[in-house]
C-alpha cells in the first residue's frame, strides 16, 4: 500500500512543476509581448532575452523538447493569411491522463 502512495506522490508532484514551468513560461510570453509588441520566435528567445533562465524540462516527459506551441491568432478583420511569426502559447506535450482526468497536452 504504500509504494501506492508513493508513486501517487511522484505523480502528483510532477504534476505541480507542469503547472508552475506552464504558467512561468506563458508570463514569460506575456512579459516579451508587452515590451517588445510582438511574441517570441521560439521558447529559446525567451532564454537569449534573459526572460527565462532555461527552458525548463517538461517534468512528465523529462525533455525540454517536448512544449508544444502555438502561434498568436490572425487578427480580425485582417486580409493577411499569415499569422505573425512567433509563439503566442506553451502546452505539454505529454502523452496521457492527469490524476485530475485532463490530458496532459490540455494544460
Amino acid at each position: 500500500m504504500s509504494i501506492a502512495q508513493y508513486r501517487n506522490s511522484v505523480t502528483l508532484a510532477k504534476e505541480a512543476a507542469l503547472g508552475s514551468d506552464l504558467f512561468l513560461m506563458r508570463d514569460a510570453i506575456d512579459q516579451y509581448y508587452a515590451d517588445k509588441g510582438k511574441c517570441p520566435e521560439s521558447l529559446q528567445t525567451l532564454v537569449s532575452e534573459n526572460y527565462i533562465r532555461t527552458i525548463p524540462k517538461d517534468p512528465i516527459t523529462n525533455s525540454t523538447d517536448s512544449w508544444q506551441t502555438a502561434p498568436p491568432d490572425p487578427v480580425p478583420g485582417s486580409t493577411s493569411t499569415s499569422t505573425e511569426p512567433g509563439i503566442y502559447y506553451v502546452k505539454s506535450g505529454a502523452p496521457g491522463v492527469a490524476t485530475d482526468g485532463r490530458q496532459y497536452s490540455d494544460w
